[in-house]
Order: C-alpha cells, then sequence, then structure tokens
C-alpha cells in the first residue's frame, strides 16, 4: 500500500510547541502577593476636614479671634482614571460638602475654653463662628493634592435611597489605577481583600508617620449577597475593616476592584463586630461614573511602568525591572512599594538567586527534536515507498480493471533462477539490462506498470 504522508502537517506540528511558548507567556498570570502590589499606589487616603475662625468677646469688652483645631475625618479612595479621578464613599466627603449644624457650636466652646480659660455657655452662643470646609488626598508618598466632589450619593441611613459613593477630582496625571471587575460574577467564598487606611492604624502610637499614609490590606471572602433597605444588592464580607477604611476598594485575587466598602457592623454600644462588613458591588460604581469624564479615561503609564517592573521582578530579570521600576519612581516619586521594591531588586542584582533549572524551555526543545527527527524518518520513509503498491491491489487491478497492469519482474539474474516463484504474466527484465538500454521494454503507453523487486 502507498505510504500517504503531508509534509505541511508536520511542519504545523513542529511549530506547535514553539507557538505555544508566546501564548502561554501573554496569559501569564500574577500571584497574590503581585496582584496585590499592583493595587495598592491605586488607593490613597481621603481627608474631610473642617477649621473655622471663631470672634468673640469673654466678656472684658476685648473682642478676640481664634482658630481651633479643626475636625478631620479621614476614610480611603482609589483612582478610576489616571487623570485625577478618584471614587470614595459619600458619607466621607460629607462633612465637607455639607458641615453638620452641631460643628458650629463645637467650634465656639474650643475658642472659649481656649480664649477665656473655662467653659461659658452664653459667651459660645454669641461667639461669630466661619466654618472653613477643605477636602484633600493624601497619596502613599505623602503628598497632598485638593480634592473637589463632582457627583455624590449619600448613605442609605440618611432616610435617602443612595449608594454612597462620591466622585472626586484632582489636579493630577498618570495617577495608578485600579480595573473594575464584574461584581456579578462573584460566588460565596470566593477571596476578597480590602485596601485602606484603617484609623487603628493611623492612630498608633507604636509607627512612624511613614507608616500610617501607607494602605494596609485585609483579607477574607465573600460571605453572602444582601439588600440594604433601600433593596439594593451589597456584598458581605468577613474581610476586617473599621473607620477609616471606608471607601476603599474591595479587589479580588488578581489585583481588580469587585466592590467598595461601605459599612460596618456594630452593636448598640457602637462598637464594631469584625466579620460582618458589607460591600458595594462594582457594578453600581460603574454606573455611578457612566456619563462622566471619569468614564473616559486612558491609560496609565504609572501602570504600565509599576506592572511591568513587578512581573519582570517576580520572573527574575532584575535587570529589566530595575528600568521599569526607575520609569515608574519618575512618574510618581517616592511611593513606598516602589521604594522598597527597588531596594530588593538592586539587592538580587547583586546577590543573584540560582536560577532554577528551565525544565520547561528542556522540553520544548526535545519535544522539537524528537519531532523533527521523527519527521526526517517518516520524509524518507515516503521518499522510498511513495510508488510502492501492496499485493492485494496488485490482486484488485488484474481482476477487475478493463486494462490490466503490466507487470515486470526486475529481479537480477541469478536470483530469478534460484526462486521458485514465478509471475503469471510477467515480464522479467534485470535492472542491469534496463540501465543499459540493450534491452527495449515492452511498455505499453496505456497500461500501469507494475514493478516486482527484491
Amino acid at each position: 500500500m502507498p505510504v500517504m504522508f503531508r509534509p505541511f502537517a508536520f511542519v504545523a506540528l513542529l511549530l506547535v510547541p514553539v507557538a505555544l511558548l508566546p501564548v502561554a507567556a501573554a496569559a501569564r498570570e500574577p500571584s497574590l502577593q503581585e496582584a496585590l502590589l499592583r493595587a495598592k499606589p491605586a488607593v490613597a487616603m481621603v481627608v474631610s476636614e473642617v477649621g473655622s475662625e471663631v470672634t468673640l468677646d469673654c466678656g472684658d469688652g476685648r473682642t478676640q479671634t481664634t482658630s481651633p483645631a479643626p475636625v478631620r475625618e479621614t476614610g480611603t479612595g482609589w483612582f478610576i482614571a489616571a487623570d485625577g479621578w478618584l471614587i470614595t464613599n459619600g458619607h466621607v466627603v460629607a462633612p465637607a460638602q455639607q458641615p453638620p449644624a452641631s460643628l458650629r457650636d463645637d467650634q465656639a466652646d474650643k475658642a472659649v475654653r481656649a480664649l477665656c480659660g473655662r467653659t461659658l455657655p452664653a459667651v459660645a452662643a454669641r461667639a461669630r463662628v466661619t466654618l472653613q470646609p477643605s477636602l484633600f488626598v493624601i497619596l502613599s508618598n505623602g503628598i497632598r493634592l485638593s480634592a473637589s466632589v463632582v457627583k455624590s450619593s449619600p448613605p442609605v441611613d440618611t432616610g435617602m435611597s443612595g449608594r454612597d459613593l462620591a466622585l472626586l477630582r484632582l489636579e493630577a496625571s498618570d495617577m495608578p489605577v485600579l480595573r473594575l471587575a464584574d461584581s456579578s460574577r462573584l460566588q460565596i467564598g470566593d477571596r476578597l481583600h480590602i485596601i485602606g487606611f484603617p484609623d487603628v492604624v493611623l492612630t498608633h502610637e507604636l509607627l512612624n508617620a511613614s507608616a500610617k499614609v501607607e494602605a494596609t490590606v485585609t483579607n477574607g471572602a465573600v460571605s453572602g449577597f444582601k439588600q440594604d433597605v433601600a433593596n439594593q444588592t451589597v456584598i458581605q464580607t468577613d474581610a476586617s475593616s473599621t473607620t477609616g477604611n471606608s471607601g476603599g476598594p474591595a479587589v479580588n485575587s488578581a489585583g481588580d476592584v469587585v466592590g467598595v466598602l461601605t459599612f460596618v457592623s456594630s452593636t448598640d454600644a457602637e462598637r464594631e463586630v469584625q466579620g460582618f462588613n458589607f460591600v458595594i458591588p462594582s457594578a453600581a460604581v460603574k454606573e455611578f461614573v457612566a456619563g462622566t469624564d471619569a468614564d473616559k479615561g486612558g491609560p496609565s503609564r504609572f501602570n504600565a511602568a509599576w506592572y511591568a517592573a513587578l512581573a519582570e521582578f517576580f520572573d527574575g530579570d532584575y535587570a529589566a525591572a530595575g528600568r521599569h521600576l526607575t520609569e515608574a519612581n519618575r512618574l510618581l516619586p517616592e511611593l513606598p512599594d516602589v521604594r522598597r521594591l527597588t531596594a530588593e531588586n538592586s539587592e538580587k542584582l547583586k546577590n543573584p538567586p540560582p536560577r532554577p533549572f528551565p525544565w520547561a524551555l528542556v522540553a520544548s526543545v526535545i519535544t522539537v527534536a524528537s519531532l523533527a527527527i521523527y519527521g526526517g524518518m517518516w520524509g524518507r520513509r515516503w521518499q522510498r515507498n511513495r510508488y510502492r503498491i501492496a499485493p492485494s491491489e496488485v490482486a484488485r487491478l488484474i481482476e477487475s480493471a478493463s486494462s490490466p497492469p503490466m507487470i515486470l519482474d526486475a529481479r537480477d539474474a541469478a536470483t530469478y533462477a534460484k526462486s521458485p516463484v514465478r509471475i503469471p504474466n510477467a515480464v522479467h527484465i534485470t535492472a542491469q539490462e534496463l540501465e543499459s538500454g540493450v534491452t527495449r521494454l515492452p511498455v505499453e503507453t496505456d497500461r500501469t506498470v507494475v514493478a516486482y523487486c527484491t
């Protein structure tokens, strides 16, 4: 039987292992550590501050003016677009947007105690108080940027069906950005990580100032899907959070945002109960920013440099990682994570760890070499056998063809003489006779010719 062999199939087979290598590289999944390091620089502290100027008379006829210590509330936000658009909770920015009426009395009382030396309710009531609200964001490198509220939705506990979200605008560019994931794909038990600035860390007496402005990560899982009093879906999680985490992103194991922390559980004594916290789904965030300029943001150059640096570092290419780290630090200087990774990368450049044996590469090379060898063997076999025909096929042609094939017995003379095998109606002619041209080959052009040899 003739051997049928397609060379192009072999070429395609050879290319399979090689072609899979770049595909595998493109589909590289970051580790959890790398994913969280990607996300952290995009998270910033949001500060609502209300200062005041108080003018009063302690009763001695002298008018005095003072500025008591401002009232400050902190929360967490994260950049949704590289040109300075940031998401946080509505209740985080509310004090700066609309200071509560009680704040005027608090500031007057502080001023009276400071100027008059004691509490004088009548003097406080007559004091002239000018409130000075402000809103700003502190990046993890300590840089402070003024912010303005472009859009806000009040928390649901005000009696309105708000989503407790706020969109802030900062004068900035090339900010780190977090991507929104599809919260509808979340399942019970999926891992969740909340990034933010809990007050317990900010006020800790054993931490220095720089440590306090670096985001903290807490870990947990999706515990349930609930509805708030306005019948809006919220995600329950057991990831720890507290005051100051409000507005912080809840990210999945790829570092993408699946929701925004909105409120924690507490007892009647106002003590927080950990393990029962709630997150606004990312789908609500998409709906909230739809139609705003934040929805049109372009790519972040910081993200490109930082992600590349992390990928090269975790892949062991410390020279390439160093170049990308330099670019990330140029775009946004002195971020703690960038600084820390740069130091670690420099140390590994000086004392590189032993590289693991490249088993995948060796396996690919062996596979390609084996296929090439077997392909060559198959090619030679095909070359030799491309005109061969099985005896059964010859018998079929003799029995069924309208013009039976002409059979040449090309065995050499000695073999032919010794062999008892004779093919009926075959013409015996040796290879030497064919080569010499002495014997004319009795071939009929309209008949199939089958040669038999050993």
